[in-house]
């Protein structure tokens, strides 16, 4: 189902990183045709090796990107959440989706059509510089994806994932965890039971997990984990009495 974009959606796509230096005008022409689509979990936006007819922006929910190895497995890229865009670079350029595009929950994705972004741009190029500084960021992101999987252990990948949903950088929290643990495993490199394990490594620091909730005791520590885990570790062990009688 499609709706046009109400005050909400607008806030949040004049925001977004790729409009970023462009000016209001300039921003409005470029959302003119574009329409908001409302997905349920499980719903596919757009597939591997399909025609790239558009480019989107999440304005509420997760949608998960991922590929299909030749093996048949499914690699999940990335999770992008809301005031993210997905797709601009091989909208622009006319290739084709190198990825799945899937709602990981209840979403709302504003979609501008391909052909639009191209007239744009003929008519005005420093929308191509705009995103290409978008493109240059995901690319940054993925490379720090990488760094993670190869530099980190599992438990600190799950530390610093937990430390990123928290509200702020110190004190306590609850939080509750924004999809399917199977796919915060496969966005971490890890499998199902290696999260599991990671998540119980991480009582002796005061994180709890029930269900679908966490509750984080120090939150600064659990970001210090995530950079040193064996300094953390040994920090939370000469504390453990402590955390067992709070």
């Amino acid at each position: 189902m499609t709706s046009a974009l109400n005050s909400a959606d607008l806030d949040i796509v004049r925001r977004i990183p790729v409009f970023k230096g462009l000016k209001p005008p300039m921003i409005d022409r470029l959302i003119g045709p574009a329409a908001v689509s409302t997905l349920k979990n499980g719903n596919i936006l757009f597939r591997q090796g399909d025609p790239a007819l558009a480019f989107f922006i999440l304005v509420s929910g997760w949608v998960k990107l991922y590929r299909v190895t030749v093996a048949g497995d499914a690699a999940v890229i990335h999770v992008f959440k809301t005031g993210e865009s997905l797709a601009e670079a091989v909208a622009f350029t006319g290739s084709l989706y190198p990825a799945t595009g899937e709602a990981v929950s209840e979403a709302r994705v504003v979609r501008i059509p391909a052909d639009h972004v191209v007239r744009c741009i003929r008519d005005v190029p420093e929308i191509a510089l705009a995103m290409i500084a978008s493109t240059s960021q995901h690319l940054h992101q993925l490379v720090e994806q990488v760094e993670q999987l190869k530099a980190q252990t599992g438990v600190q990948r799950v530390a610093e994932f937990l430390a990123s949903l928290c509200p702020a950088d110190h004190g306590s929290c609850t939080i509750a965890l924004p999809y399917d643990k199977a796919l915060i495993a496969g966005r971490l490199g890890l499998k199902p039971e290696s999260l599991s394990r990671a998540f119980a490594k991480l009582r002796p620091v005061g994180v709890k997990v029930r269900a679908a909730h966490v509750t984080v005791k120090d939150v600064g520590k659990l970001r210090r984990l995530a950079s040193d885990e064996r300094g953390a570790m040994r920090e939370a062990l000469r504390q453990s009495p402590m955390l067992e009688r709070a």
